[in-house]
């Protein structure tokens, strides 16, 4: 057991709220005593909540430590589906932190970073250089840099790091300390340049859910060819991508376009469920993707 959640919403549900103000007033009501403005207030305040599509969990983790995020309430919220945690993240995390010296003292760059759970999992018990997550949707770069923020990590230089030039991407090299170097870019796979890639200068890239879409999967191929051509004399990047298996034929797809490019891959162990708060163990595999 590697990972011991505990998911809460907190403070005390709006819905618990509501329904205690509630019978409060009633039982005020029925004695014909007046009820506090307050009450009314805070009723008033309770149902303006309610209409809120925004959670707080708490994912435990086996040092003790916690990774706190706001979550969307919807899978599917602004037109994304990445302001939710979803299983992959959870299983590339655990095995993770079984792997650590995977990450250790190393540049980490997560395609897809989404809220946040993974890279900021492995920030907290993996010990990484420099953890630089990225994304492409507008809102979840901003929900992604709250969390970031609520986990005690300071984005570098500022809430969203942009790719624009290689001299920016000459920054990310941090120094070697226990606490890693963080950065948020937002890094479009379609436009992203084998230039720009080298300038990150990653030593490991990972990946969870992002195999979903049919789609995507061809620019996500395009972006892991644009990784086995930014080498130069540096050893190419570890690549991992976790996957649930929702539609065989996509992830069958995936793993045939990786076949055509000639992008070696193959199934690495990781456990068949992760220690998480779900009630059904989805079917999460984890590939090795040789750039």
């Amino acid at each position: 057991t590697i990972l011991h959640p505990l998911c809460v919403k907190y403070p005390p549900s709006a819905k618990y709220r509501r329904c205690f103000l509630t019978e409060l007033i009633k039982k005020l009501e029925s004695t014909a005593a007046e009820p506090l403005d307050e009450l009314y207030e805070a009723l008033a305040d309770v149902l303006k909540e309610e209409e809120s599509t925004q959670c707080y969990k708490n994912y435990l983790l086996p040092t003790g430590d916690c990774v706190s995020l706001s979550e969307s309430t919807a899978l599917i919220s602004g037109g994304t589906t990445g302001l939710v945690t979803w299983e992959a993240a959870l299983l590339l995390a655990q095995w993770a932190l079984q792997n650590p010296a995977v990450f250790r003292d190393r540049t980490v760059l997560e395609l897809g970073s989404g809220i946040g759970f993974t890279g900021i999992a492995i920030c907290k018990t993996c010990q990484p250089r420099t953890f630089i997550f990225s994304d492409c949707h507008p809102r979840v770069l901003r929900q992604l840099g709250e969390n970031i923020k609520l986990n005690g990590f300071i984005p570098e230089p500022d809430m969203t790091w942009s790719i624009q030039t290689e001299s920016q991407g000459q920054e990310v090299e941090g120094e070697n300390c226990q606490k890693p170097k963080v950065i948020v870019a937002e890094l479009d796979w379609g436009s992203v340049t084998e230039e720009q890639l080298l300038g990150l200068g990653a030593d490991v890239v990972i990946a969870a859910d992002v195999v979903y879409d049919p789609e995507i999967i061809l620019a996500l191929i395009g972006m892991l060819q644009k990784l086995s051509t930014c080498r130069a004399d540096r050893r190419a990047p570890e690549v991992f991508i976790a996957s649930t298996v929702r539609n065989p034929d996509t992830y069958q797809l995936f793993q045939a376009e990786l076949d055509k490019a000639g992008i070696r891959w193959q199934t690495i162990p990781a456990h068949s469920s992760c220690n998480f708060l779900y009630d059904v163990q989805p079917d999460v595999t984890v590939l090795q993707i040789f750039v």
